[in-house]
């Protein structure tokens, strides 16, 4: 059990890992979907070209979206391009990876499907099957133009009574199918050679930006999802300060059935910390608006805080104040308790 935690754990903390696994088990349904399909062509001049260019692309396509869907910075990199500047300048090389790499991602289950499809050669006999010349097969030498398209258009289909004594048939299925197969081998060799080309030839470039360019990329990530992680806990402890303020008749028992008292206790200062002061719907509403419109400065050794002013000021100085003076209030209780003692 400890194992399969430890695994949910570095694949939740690492998103290229989780995206990795998606586009895997994307290429594998894409796979399982094309192989439990049903294959009919409709064995129709007008209607072959159209159905089997339709199966081989428009599952593709619908894969790519889905692809785009389940991938997380999609978002993130959306949002990157369109938010205001603010105190945060954009840079479009970060932009330009996160694009490139969700794009390469998304494309893993359409060019899978497309090679099996290819492969197998079902569509492409389907598609093409009116498109070869006749003259090359001797069964159709003696036929008008309209009856050897009707053949030709009949050749997918091998339980019909026109080409189910036909010896042509075979010949022209094994001559598409080759055709079909010679490409899907020649596509999926070029991607190999793409993908070596990349590996290989990358550190020949400048490995600095790169390296650069992919930690800002993952920074933004992991910005966005520590955010989204703090609103969380700032909205838990906000929702559990209004349900006690609203049952105030009830705020023990409330504590007592609904939460653990010494957790309670140690977590106060937590709460605080969540809280940060923020305590209405104004100020929560500022402070994402304020977070999407202009994000902080990547420069962390700035501590001089923003000046709060007005309400701000009121609600941000009195939680912070209260809790240094009871610790150093208990401090001194705690100083003169032993010294007594003694």
């Amino acid at each position: 059990m400890d194992r399969f935690r430890m695994i949910f754990q570095y694949f939740q903390s690492n998103s290229e890992s989780v995206m990795n696994g998606i586009c895997g088990l994307l290429a594998l349904a894409s796979v399982k979907i094309y192989t439990s399909f049903d294959f009919n062509c409709p064995c129709l001049p007008k209607y072959n070209t159209a159905y089997g260019m339709g199966i081989m692309f428009v599952p593709p396509i619908a894969l790519f979206l889905c692809g785009l869907i389940v991938n997380r910075q999609s978002v993130v990199m959306l949002e990157e391009w369109k938010r205001p500047t603010g105190g945060r300048k954009k840079d479009l090389a970060i932009i330009r990876y996160m694009c490139s790499s969700i794009i390469q991602r998304a494309m893993v289950a359409p060019i899978v499907w497309i090679i099996v499809a290819l492969l197998d050669g079902k569509c492409f006999i389907c598609a093409f099957s009116g498109s070869i010349d006749p003259e090359k097969f001797a069964g159709f030498a003696n036929l008008t133009q309209m009856q050897t398209q009707l053949l030709l258009s009949k050749v997918p289909c091998k339980e019909d009574e026109l080409m189910r004594n036909n010896t042509s048939r075979k010949a022209v299925s094994r001559y598409l199918r080759c055709w079909s197969q010679a490409l899907g081998w020649s596509i999926l060799l070029l991607l190999i050679v793409v993908a070596f080309l990349a590996r290989w030839l990358r550190p020949c470039f400048n490995q600095a930006a790169f390296v650069q360019t992919r930690y800002w990329s993952n920074y933004i990530d992991m910005e966005q999802k520590i955010f989204e992680e703090t609103c969380c806990e700032h909205a838990r402890d906000f929702a559990n300060k209004c349900i006690l303020h609203f049952f105030e008749s009830m705020r023990t028992e409330i504590k007592l059935r609904r939460f653990n008292m010494p957790r309670r206790e140690e977590e106060g200062e937590g709460e605080a910390d969540h809280l940060q002061g923020i305590t209405d719907q104004e100020q929560v509403n500022k402070l994402l608006k304020t977070w999407y419109s202009g994000k902080p400065p990547l420069d962390v050794s700035q501590t001089t805080p923003r000046q709060p002013s007005g309400k701000e000021r009121a609600c941000t100085s009195a939680p912070w104040g209260d809790t240094v003076n009871n610790r150093w209030a208990a401090a001194q209780k705690a100083n003169v308790s032993r010294q007594t003692d003694v």
